[in-house]
């Protein structure tokens, strides 16, 4: 179904301070049936950057913004003990992997560095978010009627991006940010084996292509 009919009771976004994160949540606020969660992270919500999502909070009760480091796994556990409490006995639909950083950087100046902090943030992040929120996916995959796989029901997005195509390999000439296209190439990859293990647990795992955004990660090497 597409989003105008998407009907769920709770939705998680990371990097929703910013960027498509923050169109999400506003998308979803704004809904005819809106969620009775949402769930906005961010890595720094009470600082300058979280503003927008600081103030949507203040006029939706049901907007909870809790901090998180996709690429801490401590940070992440305590985040998926926090939407625990908030929900009750009951499951998270949707959860939807959206922080991503990228360095605008040339292949012969890629580094160590760089190359594995973008791959941790933006594959190894999707993974152990995957780990950590599966129970309660599972949880709302066990109270929704039927046996079919649905974004209604329970389900991971993993946003990835045609950058990391190896066939299209989108606008090289804007920058070949090597680092940023194999980190995505990679999560394609992970999206699959998330689907193939969490199947069974009736779970829905996808990758979406947003299409190019003019955000500040779409137009400069910003970090959502």
């Amino acid at each position: 179904s597409n989003m105008g009919e998407l009907c769920v009771r709770s939705v998680l976004v990371t990097g929703a301070n910013r960027g498509i994160g923050l169109g999400l949540i506003q998308h979803l606020l704004g809904l005819p049936k809106p969620p009775q969660w949402v769930f906005a992270t961010c890595r720094d919500p009470k600082g300058q950057r979280a503003q927008e999502l600081q103030n949507l909070a203040s006029k939706h009760r049901n907007l909870v913004i809790i901090p998180l480091e996709v690429a801490n796994p401590a940070s992440i556990k305590a985040a998926a003990a926090k939407v625990g409490e908030h929900l009750g006995g009951s499951g998270l639909n949707l959860l939807i992997n959206n922080a991503g950083i990228v360095k605008i950087t040339l292949l012969e100046n890629e580094t160590l560095e760089d190359m594995t902090e973008t791959y941790t943030t933006n594959t190894v992040g999707p993974l152990l978010m995957g780990q950590a929120f599966l129970p309660l996916l599972k949880k709302a995959a066990q109270g929704s009627p039927g046996s079919g796989l649905s974004c209604s029901k329970a389900a991971i997005v993993n946003m990835s991006s045609s950058a990391g195509s190896i066939e299209d390999v989108f606008i090289w000439e804007f920058g070949q940010v090597v680092s940023y296209r194999c980190s995505k190439a990679a999560l394609n990859m992970l999206t699959k084996c998330q689907s193939l293990a969490y199947k069974e647990h009736g779970v829905l795992c996808l990758a979406l292509h947003p299409g190019w955004v003019q955000t500040d990660l779409g137009s400069s090497a910003g970090h959502t």
